[in-house]
């Protein structure tokens, strides 16, 4: 892949899984279908985008947009209805020989869960664009699980583990001796 990258010509594709509510979409940015990873990827040409991919040496959660053009009016409302916010999408950067065989191990460029689309309704097509969000946007969301015991049942439900921690907050420890205990 390293070779390929940096050849004399570069012959670059994308490959995109995303999951959806009752199947996975498996294109890619070429013509035809291609077989790899033990999946068929059909290819959608210039109707697949894909936008904001980058990388640099700072820890930021950024976001990366999927489009998707030339969708039938039609079949709009199937393609919402399908559509599951917080499933996972993948994009692979694969690179392909001068003989059209594709070099060994795509660079998976970007994982991600499904976030909100945007349509852009035209009078026959549409595009919709979805967001991918990075993971690391779960680190600025609140925590809403506590140390309690009913919170600890929902994992464990057998476990006795928390079943003191309530009692244990009402409770003062001196550790040595008791405050006043030498002024009697």
């Amino acid at each position: 892949m390293l070779a390929a990258v940096v050849a004399q010509q570069l012959r670059p594709a994308l490959f995109v899984e995303a999951v959806f509510a009752t199947s996975t979409l498996y294109v890619w940015s070429g013509l035809g279908s291609k077989t790899w990873n033990g999946h068929t990827w059909e290819g959608v040409g210039s109707l697949l985008g894909v936008t904001g991919i980058s990388e640099d040496s700072s820890v930021e959660a950024k976001n990366v947009t999927l489009s998707l053009s030339g969708i039938p009016a039609e079949v709009l409302g199937d393609v919402l209805s399908e559509l599951r916010i917080t499933q996972a999408a993948n994009v692979w950067l694969a690179c392909f020989h001068a003989d059209g065989t594709m070099v060994a191990d795509p660079v998976l460029a970007y994982a991600g869960c499904i976030d909100k689309p945007t349509i852009d309704d035209g009078a026959d097509t549409c595009t919709v664009s979805i967001q991918l969000e990075n993971v690391l946007v779960d680190l600025n969301r609140p925590v809403w699980r506590r140390y309690t015991d009913a919170d600890q049942k929902l994992d464990h439900p057998t476990d006795t583990g928390f079943q003191y921690v309530q009692g244990i907050q009402q409770i003062t420890v001196y550790w040595g001796s008791v405050p006043g205990a030498y002024n009697q």
